[in-house]
């Protein structure tokens, strides 16, 4: 991770990626233990009056650091399903995805002219 960015995108961020996971199971995503936890660790981490709050960052960099964990494990499913493997495949179905036809035999395996 190159750059953080502000807080409130990695709130609003990780707010996102519950509300996909929550998607599924149809509970609203604010009914959670994690979005209480969330919302209270970045209530309780606000930008201060002091010069340097090190619980501050290092809160935002775990978040950040989680948010890429959430959106990378959401897009390897996705490809996951799109491109798993639908078993074994005849060797007519192979040659037929990469454009091939195999030799038609008019007589059948063993016939010979």
């Amino acid at each position: 991770m190159a750059a953080l960015g502000s807080p409130a995108r990695t709130f609003r961020g990780l707010l996102r990626e519950l509300r996909y996971m929550n998607a599924a199971t149809g509970r609203p995503y604010r009914d959670t233990a994690a979005y209480r936890y969330l919302v209270k660790a970045f209530r309780a981490h606000r930008v201060t009056g002091e010069k340097l709050c090190r619980a501050q960052h290092q809160l935002h960099f775990q978040a950040a650091t989680y948010l890429c964990l959430l959106r990378s494990i959401r897009e390897h499913v996705a490809l996951h399903q799109e491109f798993h493997g639908k078993g074994e495949r005849s060797v007519e179905e192979s040659a037929g995805l990469v454009g091939l036809k195999l030799p038609h035999q008019p007589g059948g395996k063993g016939w010979e002219p």
